[in-house]
């Protein structure tokens, strides 16, 4: 989901594959982001607000398989 203010934004490996996906607000991450291992399976996704990891962020194993879920509070406590 983008909005006013968002700007979507993709981080790539040295090798061009891709590494991160998500967006921006402020120049800030904002929002629901996954990052990917070199042979495109997922490693990570969770959610920022305005630079602070929140809410659920998942850990997947090396088939892409969710593997650790935490909890975030406010500010990126556990």
């Amino acid at each position: 989901m983008t909005g006013e203010g968002f700007t979507p934004r993709e981080d790539l490996h040295k090798d061009g594959s891709l590494k991160a996906r998500g967006q921006e607000l402020d120049g800030l991450l904002h929002g629901y982001w996954e990052w990917f291992r070199l042979d495109g399976t997922k490693m990570r996704s969770g959610s920022f607000e305005r630079g602070e990891k929140v809410g659920e962020w998942t850990t997947y194993d090396q088939q892409g398989q969710p593997y650790k879920v935490t909890q975030l509070g406010d500010g990126g406590a556990a």
